[in-house]
């Protein structure tokens, strides 16, 4: 029987396992319990290799390895992904880094990433949250051609899920005003006068995003 390419490329994975890796990552607070120690550096080139190929990208993504889904969010095209794949695939995210490497690579260059980022941003499940978040800050990085009123929702967003004590959907929510703040002067101004409203609240976590939104984007100490 012929072997698969999922099978070929999944295999090639395995060799490269490293247990040193795989404690290093644990370190930085990525979920181990399905990976493979692989870098982002090792899966690259291996990308480029294999070229766009959204079927293997689903057949990886499928395996359930952790590596093997970041390579997955790698090869899959984004026009072929629908708004139903992309809640399928979010629903299984169980790592931050996974998260993030999925919305960057794949999520971000779907037509539906503005409308994903708003509605995911009301999920309560932690990585769904966190995609939404970390969908806005990579847009306002990436879409250059995006209008300011486009990120307008995105604010309303980020004040009204600022008081979410969870780590990793703090941090994203952090990342979306700080990006959306560097985009030009206006949005800056915006971002400074949300991070201002952040600072104010009872919550520990919107003063912290507040806070730091605003050292970052003012580029000065805040007391």
């Amino acid at each position: 029987m012929t072997r698969s390419r999922a099978e070929t490329v999944l295999n090639e994975l395995r060799s490269m396992e490293s247990a040193r890796n795989r404690r290093g990552m644990g370190r930085y607070g990525i979920n181990t319990a399905r990976a493979l120690g692989v870098s982002i550096a090792q899966l690259r080139p291996i990308a480029r290799r294999l070229g766009g190929d959204h079927r293997l990208a689903e057949e990886l993504w499928g395996s359930g390895i952790h590596e093997a889904r970041i390579l997955a969010s790698m090869l899959a095209n984004p026009l072929a992904v629908s708004p139903r794949d992309m809640d399928r695939w979010v629903r299984e995210l169980d790592s931050w880094d996974l998260c993030d490497q999925v919305c960057a690579n794949l999520f971000e260059r779907t037509p539906h990433a503005h409308r994903k980022a708003l509605l995911w941003s009301r999920r309560k499940q932690e990585f769904v949250k966190r995609a939404g978040f970390s969908l806005m800050a990579r847009i306002a990085v990436s879409q250059k051609g995006m209008p300011d009123s486009a990120f307008a929702p995105m604010l309303l967003a980020i004040r009204r899920e600022a008081e979410d004590e969870r780590n990793y959907v703090k941090k994203a929510v952090n990342w979306a005003l700080r990006q959306i703040g560097k985009r030009n002067p206006a949005l800056r101004q915006k971002a400074l006068a949300e991070a201002a409203r952040l600072r104010r609240r009872h919550s520990a976590a919107a003063r912290w995003i507040g806070a730091d939104a605003e050292r970052e984007l003012l580029g000065r100490s805040i007391t």
